[in-house]
């Protein structure tokens, strides 16, 4: 992993933890956790939120068209 060695990342994560603090450490893991996940479902070519928009407008359609 990069030639990091066991202690030299006990020793980031130590100063992470100085640095940031214990409240900030699980928001920082979850917001860097969702930002590979878009990234890697960008790069796979997954639209979820293409696709779910144009569910939408497919409902929103339905719903102007007059009723006979």
């Amino acid at each position: 992993m990069f030639g990091l060695g066991f202690q030299e990342i006990i020793v980031i994560l130590l100063l992470a933890l100085l640095i940031f603090g214990s409240k900030k450490l699980p928001q920082i893991g979850k917001s860097i956790g969702t930002s590979i996940r878009e990234f890697k479902n960008a790069f796979d070519g997954k639209k979820k939120d293409d696709d779910k928009l144009d569910d939408d407008e497919k409902e929103n359609d339905e719903i102007d068209k007059p009723k006979k």
